[in-house]
């Protein structure tokens, strides 16, 4: 019996919509990284693209646990002399919900060329709209 490898011309994608109000941040994170690898199909190969668009909606009503708001703190650089930024997570997520979800899901993926491409099927919005209806995505339950 062989073992089954992907090919990246027969891989069919799909969208997959998510609603993240009142989800805990870290565990719908791991279920989007999951989704966006293509580890939920039968057909998932490690060095293939199979995974599946991810839309995540109201993205300012996650829930974070614990003392995480007033004591978890998002570091950046700017790249210049002394250019490192600090902010407290509950400002970032008052100002950037969006991309406090991309940073937890960015940190579960693989960190080369196809965890960016991965990472770019990643589409998350603050509120309940999105402009992707067309792609006619499935509601995925956390």
């Amino acid at each position: 019996m062989k073992s089954f490898m992907a090919k990246t011309g027969e891989i069919e994608s799909e969208w997959c919509v998510i609603d993240a109000t009142d989800q805990v941040l870290g565990r719908m994170a791991t279920k989007i990284a999951m989704v966006l690898q293509g580890k939920h199909k039968p057909t998932y190969t490690p060095h293939v693209l199979t995974g599946d668009f991810v839309v995540v909606t109201n993205a300012s009503k996650v829930k974070i646990t614990g003392d995480k708001l007033d004591k978890r703190v998002v570091r950046w650089h700017s790249g210049y002399i002394g250019g490192l930024k600090e902010v407290v997570l509950r400002r970032y997520l008052e100002k950037h919900p969006d991309r406090v979800v991309k940073l937890a899901v960015r940190r579960m993926l693989p960190k080369t060329k196809l965890g960016r491409k991965m990472l770019s099927r990643l589409k998350i919005y603050a509120g309940s709209e999105h402009p992707h209806a067309a792609q006619n995505p499935v509601a995925l339950e956390i």
